[in-house]
């Protein structure tokens, strides 16, 4: 197997390091991790480069990365894992998730769980504390949203996985016009049920999305956003706007 292969698959690939983060870890102030490389090709991601490109963006290899959050440990409680798809080598994800729990720092993992075997290890390992899962919009659409051919059943799945884990986990959509409305939003929360918390994140239009066209488009007025929510809040155990 060569050096490539090898490093792909059984060493974890970050591609960027955020050392201090007061919002990706509820409750938590955390270092994030990013991950390359990713299954879906979401038009709206902006996040291009650590999805179509992560062999052009600088690594950290393991104990580099162990170094820097030994570094923050004054600072941070916790660890958020993102990508990108952080399941996607699922190998080199359990090996940088047991690294980073002998730190003792909580441990959450980012993803959009379509590697349902992959997703089922990890929340089976005893190494994340916490889970958020991205449901993009109503499994039927995804593949709208993905940017690619996607088997909804398998959507379902994972959702089902993470809210049986036993474990810490929210839900959250991105709002993006054309991608998800009222409809797909009352579909997810009956899906992911009253168990669960969820978030209704705002999408602002930026430079650099997948789709070029997705640049320009104009976000939901904040007022559908407390629509939507106040249409799902009776559906889940709580449901809350990011990014507003």
């Amino acid at each position: 197997m060569s050096d490539m292969s090898d490093r792909s698959h059984n060493q974890p690939d970050v591609r960027g390091f955020q050392g201090v983060s007061l919002v990706d870890y509820p409750g938590r102030v955390a270092s994030v991790l990013f991950l390359g490389g990713c299954n879906f090709r979401c038009p709206f991601c902006q996040n291009a480069d650590l999805v179509l490109r992560p062999d052009e963006l600088p690594s950290l290899d393991l104990d580099a990365i162990v170094n820097r959050l030994d570094e923050r440990r004054s600072l941070i409680d916790g660890v958020v894992v993102t990508g990108g798809e952080p399941l996607l080598h699922v190998d080199g994800l359990v090996r940088l998730l047991t690294e980073v729990r002998r730190t003792g720092l909580a441990v959450k993992l980012d993803t959009n769980g379509y590697e349902v075997a992959a997703l089922r290890r990890v929340l089976d390992s005893g190494l994340v504390d916490y889970v958020a899962m991205d449901v993009k919009t109503s499994p039927d659409r995804y593949s709208i949203a993905a940017g690619r051919s996607v088997d909804g059943e398998r959507i379902r799945e994972a959702v089902n996985c993470v809210r049986s884990s036993g474990l810490q986990h929210e839900f959250r959509t991105t709002c993006v016009p054309g991608i998800v409305g009222l409809e797909d939003f009352l579909e997810i929360a009956n899906l992911i049920g009253p168990d669960s918390r969820y978030f209704l994140q705002q999408f602002r239009a930026s430079a650099g999305t997948i789709d070029p066209a997705f640049g320009s488009t104009l976000s939901y007025p904040v007022e559908h956003l407390r629509e939507f929510a106040a249409r799902v809040e009776p559906l889940v155990a709580s449901v809350a706007l990011r990014g507003c």
